[in-house]
């Protein structure tokens, strides 16, 4: 049968277009290994401790759980200290990010021992993409005017942090979580992810639907286009402390252990 050209040139462009959407899918949704080890770095307005809920919930099924303690000083740093994190590791682990520090599993994922990557209501870059081009395509979250600096440094506001980072903690522990808040620096924001891991290894996202930090919608449309196993949870932007069972089960079938 014959082609004409103009035909033969939209099947061209179809086949491939479909040839990247499956690779893609494919990597992203394929059975993780079964891994013991699980490395968690948190992201702004937090410190290593904010995983301690879901850290008791990873030893207690049997799983190695480090959490890094994230500089927040500029992206290369923070990168380089799950780097160090993961170069520990004995094995297959799993790599876990939260809120900003989704751009950190996203760099530094494509280290050999990561075998899967979990995104916690996290960014998820594509390499040098613009981050904050992207999310100013989805309407602001209210919690981004409650961000202050004192020079370079910043931080969220009590009244913020509590309505719209912790919206469903209770407030004496939402208090203490603001109290230990670990500031910012400026440069970090700036700083772009050269690749991208969720493309090669099997990847997990938790979305936030009450997320008032990051849109709920944005996080659904990275965990699409990355191709995620993804659950929706009815949380605050921190799941990862108002919903730690969810967020564990998550974790735990990552690393092929569900």
């Amino acid at each position: 049968m014959m082609m004409n050209r103009r035909t033969f040139s939209a099947a061209l462009v179809a086949g491939a277009a479909a040839s990247l959407i499956s690779t893609r899918g494919m990597a992203a949704t394929a059975a993780p290994p079964k891994a013991r080890n699980v490395v968690l770095v948190h992201g702004l307005f937090a410190d290593g401790s904010c995983w301690s809920e879901v850290i008791a919930r990873l030893q207690a099924a049997g799983l190695n759980a480090t959490s890094v303690q994230n500089p927040l000083t500029t992206l290369p740093e923070a990168v380089a200290s799950a780097q160090r994190v993961l170069a520990r590791q004995d094995g297959p682990t799993v790599l876990v990010g939260h809120s900003f520090s989704g751009m950190i599993v996203t760099e530094a994922g494509v280290h050999p021992n990561v075998s899967a990557l979990v995104y916690v209501a996290a960014r998820a870059p594509d390499a040098g993409e613009d981050y904050t081009a992207l999310a100013k395509t989805f309407p602001t979250p209210p919690a981004s005017a409650g961000i202050v600096f004192d020079g370079d440094e910043g931080r969220l506001t009590e009244e913020a942090f509590l309505r719209d980072f912790a919206g469903d903690i209770p407030e004496a522990k939402a208090k203490v979580l603001y109290a230990v808040q670990e500031p910012f620096q400026k440069a970090l924001l700036t700083g772009k992810t050269t690749q991208a891991a969720w493309r090669s290894k099997p990847s997990f996202y938790a979305v936030s639907t009450e997320d008032r930090t990051i849109n709920p919608d944005l996080e659904r449309f990275m965990a699409k286009r990355m191709g995620a196993k993804t659950i929706e949870v009815k949380s605050s932007h921190l799941s990862l402390i108002s919903h730690p069972e969810e967020i564990t089960n998550l974790i735990l079938e990552a690393a092929g252990q569900r």
